[in-house]
């Protein structure tokens, strides 16, 4: 076996040696371009805020810049000839008290005022009614049939036979359902306001009776939606109350045309609740953003949102580099594309 001469050898140790480097930087290498990558991402994410990106407008920083106005020459405020927003008065068929006031004297000579003024000054004041319940008793009256000897006994209308009535039951589930209030507050507003005392368990059941009166109108108006050629939809966080001590998580769905609007509560955020409100066979062109929910609707029937297109280029252009060139050619196709459909 030949003898490997020195040179030869050290050689073979260098090239190892460099090889051995060589790796080393290249593992290096990919670790700085995944660092720079996160770095990115993260001063990326620093710079989000409603304006390029779907963030809600109310997380914005106190130090959050805005979108310039362009100037238009003229001073804050109400412009000359500007035309006075007041309050509009209701017509006269909706006054439901009327005070004349004639004055009996001339302020100027004090000599005695006669007649009335075709025209007076109208002025209004909007007041509430002092707020009770009105409680009507049913007296079922039980009678002895003198044939027969049978006794009869008035019955309760069907429409009366709930504790409550529909205007009741419609304030409660209005205070629950629009404004959020919990049961128990609900209980306390509608004994402060209108006398009436209730239980939490019977705010639950008023809840329960106004869904099954509005059941008819939202199968309605969810067959409307179905059968539409344009929809548009989106869903949202939507609080519902506490459970084992921890807020419970719900999601708040609308579909919206241009003749009925449905909002519908769900515990999910998929796909079985969009097609639930849209229908499995649906047709019509949908107006949505890009959540994974409504994947199943064709592609040649999906419209992205607008307003989140028009954030997601302006979250390329506060980017920077190449990102920001061509966030700002989308932009300007954007602008483009307004002003030509812009209506004249």
């Amino acid at each position: 076996m030949a003898e490997v001469a020195p040179r030869d050898a050290r050689i073979a140790q260098l090239e190892a040696m460099v090889a051995e480097r060589d790796a080393r930087i290249a593992e290096l290498m990919a670790k700085v371009e995944a660092l720079t990558a996160r770095v990115a991402e993260l001063e990326a994410r620093l710079r989000q805020d409603s304006s390029n990106s779907s963030r809600p407008p109310s997380s914005d920083g106190p130090g959050t810049r805005r979108q310039p106005k362009r100037p238009t020459g003229r001073r804050p405020g109400g412009q000359p000839g500007h035309k006075k927003h007041e309050r509009a008065l209701l017509p006269p068929e909706q006054v439901q008290r009327v005070v004349e006031l004639v004055p009996e004297e001339c302020r100027g000579c004090k000599r005695r005022l006669r007649g009335q003024d075709t025209a007076p000054r109208r002025h209004q004041v909007v007041a509430v009614p002092p707020l009770s319940a009105l409680v009507t008793e049913y007296r079922c009256h039980a009678l002895r049939c003198p044939g027969c000897g049978v006794v009869t006994r008035g019955e309760v209308p069907a429409h009366a036979r709930s504790v409550f009535g529909d205007r009741l039951a419609a304030l409660a589930s209005l205070l629950v359902g629009k404004y959020r209030l919990s049961k128990r507050l609900v209980k306390d507003a509608l004994s402060d306001m209108v006398g009436v005392e209730l239980s939490v368990g019977s705010v639950s059941n008023l809840e329960g009776e106004m869904s099954d009166a509005l059941a008819p109108a939202t199968t309605e108006a969810l067959a409307s939606v179905r059968a539409s050629q344009a929809v548009n939809a989106d869903e949202t966080g939507f609080a519902q109350g506490r459970e084992g001590g921890r807020a419970a998580r719900a999601w708040l769905w609308v579909v919206a045309t241009a003749l009925v609007v449905v909002f519908h509560i769900a515990r999910n955020r998929n796909g079985k609740v969009a097609r639930h409100l849209l229908g499995a066979d649906f047709a019509g062109l949908l107006t949505t953003d890009r959540w994974s929910a409504y994947e199943w609707v064709d592609a040649g029937l999906r419209q992205l949102c607008w307003a989140h297109l028009t954030r997601d280029f302006q979250g390329f252009i506060d980017r920077g580099g190449w990102g920001g060139r061509i966030g700002k050619e989308l932009m300007r196709e954007r602008n483009r594309f307004s002003v030509t459909c812009s209506p004249s």
